[in-house]
């Protein structure tokens, strides 16, 4: 199309000097009817200047501006309205005539530099002749900004007026600001369909929702198509009734409809109204801005963006759950998150807590009762919650995750450590208690029942939240970034404190009816404590898999497996006469010795997984999980994700970053199966797959994170042609295979 209007100019060049024999010598070169020059204003920006003669115009969707000098960006040309001419060949267009000035907001540095400006436009002659493109390359000296000359720009014409008589009083300190700077518009193209506007609303003002107005003006070949405004804080106004005001920062997506795939210029006109909130309120604001669409070729992954930004709400989950804790009452905010706690309760992340507090009611022997179960798992739960709140608090406010901080070797060594003591204690190698004398006194100052069990409870609660499940979820990260946004202590540490205890429910049920359902004494009290001193030990080689190679843990489970056997005499011949006991107890030590026959016979064939041992037999292993796992590139910082990123977007590539860790339960629970889904590794094809591994949460691991606010893996998130993260795409804690495909961006 657009070439067929340029052979449709040129024709009508041709036919109206044959028509009515135009002389050319009454026509103006395009130099002389179209005078363009530049000069630099007293902030750092640039005015552009056209000198148009008499009986000549210019097109204004022909204009456009292209800086040719690296350090300097073009943010937005302010373009006056112009007037409407119905042009034979392209509609009805908007003409400038006679004077033209166009002031370009450029994006800078301080200093001052030489800017190259490459300058196009088009216009024609009244008599019936149109010129082809011009193109005019502009060089200017701009002047150094200093903060001074910037503030100094912007005074209140009183104050200067008291300054000039020497008077020393700050009378006029909160002056009211520009509309320009209460107010700050930009827009930038996103992709190829959609835009993405926003508006930095400085402190103490306010926009009002319903006056955000965007239109193209001028365009053929592209309209916008419905868009969302964020909602925001519902008012009333004494001019305009109810209404919605928007604070700080507004940022939202804008889709378009294209109708001409070539390269090509719009420009967009927002309209919007704002406020002060001590109830000074500024004119109707009007800000034209001319953008350049990129071109969309017949294979371009930027197709089915656009119903995708049309259908999609913008927040994520942890956004949307943030929201409802600005919004919702207090109650229904705590029964919210002590719903999510429950959920939360079935994740791998609290299932290695249940034979921990199993462990520790067993080990009191035949003393326990169904109320000291219940205390125990109590003093269990609360602790840990305690602590889930007080560590995410501090995490919300400071950006340091204490979780991950305790994933360190030696921390995991010593936790681990004590698990394999008190699974020896539970063989009956030795008995664990405290000395004597703290023991007498610990029962002289407590009510009988209680001698430090609790206290040993606790304590077990308090490491199980730090090192057991360091795992972030969506809930989670939505509280931390509510505190960290709002600093409401009270409301996001008492949501975190119902979560942790939601998530404590399940274990008081399991807790309580260990101790009523455990022999009080005999062999079999003997026999359940030597099961869950094995499932103790369990609990140790799991944790140590975050520190140790995968091939000595797969030795771990082999022999976790096959000693066991051997005590339930798998070995043994059965006699003629035996109970039924002995042999159920025979047939789960020859499956156990069976399995970790197999473990072993998996690792020396090179395998590392215990759960699939046999996993590639048939083929060699390596192919096997080329076969069953997606290929990340590994990423250490913020530099070279920028280089990825823009690398990928030079192939028209979206870009896939998953934060991952060793230690973390819920990353390897989507690596496992979420993200080794055959139709997910089908729709992750065409994108590139960057992977930040922050296990040993070094200094550069925890600047990555704070980049994107994020306390802890795991975190997915997605990055668009416009090199900037799609937050509304952004996957926080595990998310299942059916759930990922459904947000996940189509490319």
């Amino acid at each position: 199309m657009h070439y067929v209007k340029i052979l449709l100019s040129c024709f009508f060049i041709v036919f109206s000097q044959l028509t009515f024999a135009i002389d050319p010598e009454d026509l103006l070169t395009p130099e002389q009817a179209f005078k363009v020059s530049a000069q630099a204003t007293a902030d750092g920006n640039l005015v552009i200047s056209w000198d148009i003669a008499e009986g000549y115009y210019l097109y204004r969707n022909k204009l456009l501006f292209t800086s040719k000098t690296e350090a300097i960006t073009v943010a937005h040309a302010d373009l006056p309205t112009g007037e409407v001419k119905a042009d034979k060949y392209f509609g009805d267009v908007v003409i400038y005539r006679n004077q033209l000035e166009s002031k370009l907001t450029l994006q800078r540095p301080q200093a001052a530099s030489s800017f190259s400006l490459l300058v196009k436009h088009q216009g024609c002659a009244d008599l019936g002749v149109c010129y082809p493109p011009q193109q005019t390359l502009l060089t200017v000296q701009l002047p150094a900004i200093s903060t001074k000359q910037v503030t100094e720009s912007h005074s209140n014409p009183l104050q200067q007026l008291g300054k000039s008589f020497g008077l020393g009083l700050n009378l006029f300190k909160d002056e009211l600001l520009p509309a320009d700077e209460a107010f700050q518009f930009l827009a930038t193209v996103k992709d190829g369909q959609n835009l993405s506007v926003n508006w930095q609303i400085a402190e103490g003002y306010y926009l009002y929702r319903e006056k955000i107005e965007l239109h193209l003006l001028d365009s053929d070949n592209s309209k916008l198509l419905s868009y969302e405004i964020p909602h925001g804080i519902a008012k009333f106004d004494e001019a305009f009734g109810d209404v919605e005001t928007l604070h700080n920062n507004l940022t939202f997506t804008v889709p378009l409809e294209r109708l001409n795939t070539a390269q090509h210029s719009i420009t967009l006109r927002a309209k919007f109204q704002g406020c002060a909130e001590r109830g000074v309120c500024y004119p109707p604001m009007d800000k034209t801005v001319t953008l350049w669409l990129p071109e969309i070729t017949a294979n371009s992954s930027l197709t089915p963006i656009a119903p995708i930004a049309q259908t999609r709400n913008n927040n994520s989950e942890q956004d949307l759950i943030s929201q409802s804790l600005q919004q919702d009452s207090f109650l229904l905010t705590l029964l919210s998150f002590f719903g999510f706690g429950l959920l939360l309760a079935f994740t791998p992340c609290v299932f290695p807590m249940i034979p921990i507090l199993s462990g520790i009611i067993v080990g009191q022997g035949k003393d326990i009762s169904s109320r000291k179960a219940f205390m125990l798992s109590l003093s269990f739960v609360l602790a840990s919650a305690i602590t889930y709140t007080i560590f995410g608090i501090l995490a919300a406010l400071f950006g340091s995750n204490l979780q991950a901080t305790f994933q360190a070797p030696w921390i995991i060594y010593l936790f681990s450590g004590i698990f394999i003591l008190l699974s020896l204690s539970m063989f009956g190698f030795y008995h664990l208690e405290l000395p004597k004398s703290l023991q007498s006194h610990l029962h002289n100052a407590s009510d009988k029942h209680r001698d430090g069990s609790y206290l040993g409870a606790g304590l077990m609660g308090v490491f199980s939240s730090l090192i057991v499940g360091p795992c972030v979820a969506a809930p989670l990260a939505a509280a931390l970034m509510y505190i960290g946004q709002t600093g409401d202590v009270l409301l996001g540490g008492s949501a975190l404190f119902v979560m942790g205890f939601g998530m404590g429910v399940p274990l008081l049920i399991i807790g309580t009816s260990a101790g009523s359902l455990l022999p009080k004494a005999g062999h079999w009290l003997n026999v359940s404590k030597s099961v869950f001193g094995v499932i103790m030990l369990a609990v140790a080689v799991w944790m140590l898999e975050r520190v140790l190679a995968a091939e000595i843990i797969m030795l771990f489970w082999a022999i976790l497996c096959i000693i066991p056997a051997i005590y339930l005499r798998a070995l043994d011949p059965l006699p003629a006469v035996d109970s039924g006991w002995h042999k159920l107890w025979k047939g789960f030590g020859v499956i156990l010795l069976a399995y970790g026959v197999l473990i072993l016979v998996g690792l020396s064939a090179g395998n590392n997984n215990p759960l699939q041992p046999l996993q590639g037999l048939s083929t060699s292993v390596a192919e096997a999980r080329a076969k069953t796992s997606l290929t990340f590139k590994k990423i250490a910082s913020l530099a070279e994700l920028k280089q990825e990123i823009q690398r990928a977007n030079a192939k028209g590539q979206w870009v896939m970053l998953d934060f991952y860790a060793d230690w973390c339960i819920s990353c390897k629970e989507m690596e496992a199966y979420t993200l080794s889904d055959p139709d997910v590794k089908q729709a992750l094809a065409s994108f590139v797959l960057l992977q930040a591994d922050v296990t040993k949460n070094t200094d550069a691991d925890k600047a990555l994170l704070k980049a994107f606010n994020l306390v802890g893996p795991p975190a997915i998130l997605f990055f668009g042609l416009d090199h900037q993260e799609q937050k509304d795409l952004r996957i926080i804690g595990y998310q299942d295979a059916a759930h990922f495909l459904n947000n996940l961006p189509k490319s």
